[in-house]
């Protein structure tokens, strides 16, 4: 990842109007986060980050492609998700201290929003409505991707119910 530049130089207020991340915050909260926050540029086959790795950051496409994907017992990759702008990834390091989950790399050249806990927790000192609109869609965002994953789970279940074990529903 390249340097970092305040996001206030890159990026315009509308645009993080458009970003789920950020929907129901005013445009004084808006314009506090672009003078709070930071932008990396990412070029394609660099790293965002890697499984495994402890961090606080997570990162809002502005611009370009991602991909996500983690380790296979055999020691491949898995490719399970592709972002572009409006998406973000890594919020769990946000909220929690446990190593990355998974790793992300570029696509395309790529224009990331960071934000870190430490970020979050400014907004929290601030603008307590704004930090709790934040949690709140970041909150809404992993319970529909946990649904997603739910219903993957469930699809694989049954196949394996159905198909290998030989059983009818």
């Amino acid at each position: 990842m390249k340097a970092q530049r305040s996001a206030s130089e890159l990026i315009r207020r509308e645009q993080l109007r458009d970003i789920g991340l950020f929907a129901g915050l005013s445009d004084d909260a808006l314009d506090a986060l672009l003078a709070d926050l930071t932008v990396a540029t990412v070029e394609a086959g660099e790293f965002v980050m890697r499984e495994g790795e402890t961090a606080r950051d997570m990162f809002v496409v502005i611009g370009g492609e991602l991909e996500v994907v983690k380790k296979t017992p055999s020691g491949s990759e898995a490719r399970f998700a592709m972002l572009g702008p409006g998406d973000w990834v890594g919020e769990m390091s946000i909220l929690d201290v446990m190593p990355r989950s998974a790793t992300v790399r570029s696509l395309a050249p790529s224009l990331l929003l960071v934000m870190s806990a430490g970020d979050l927790d400014k907004l929290y000192r601030r603008d307590l409505a704004s930090y709790a609109m934040v949690v709140m869609n970041i909150a809404r965002e992993l319970s529909r991707r946990l649904r997603v994953a739910d219903g993957i789970v469930a699809n694989v279940v049954a196949t394996v119910w159905t198909e290998y074990l030989g059983h009818k529903k």
